[in-house]
């Protein structure tokens, strides 16, 4: 029975400390985009979509999508 809570205890936890990332990764981003250089326009373009789409996603507690949306921009950028 206290395994089970523990279990419990640990993925909201783990939930939470992922969720909490979010705008440290927006923050990253954002910084990277004011000094990006040699990405193409196209790609600044998908840059600016996925954070916006990371940031919507963020707003609306759905964490997984956002940090999968928010790591493609980062991969664009070479982050």
């Amino acid at each position: 029975m206290s395994k089970n809570i523990l279990a419990i205890m640990l993925f909201f936890t783990s939930a939470l400390a992922f969720a909490h990332n979010c705008p440290n990764e927006m923050k990253a981003i954002d910084a990277k985009l004011s000094t990006a250089t040699g990405v193409s326009p196209e790609n600044m373009s998908k840059v600016k979509t996925l954070r916006a789409e990371g940031e919507k996603y963020h707003k609306e507690g759905k964490h997984t999508e956002s940090m999968q949306s928010l790591g493609e921009a980062k991969k664009l950028l070479g982050i």
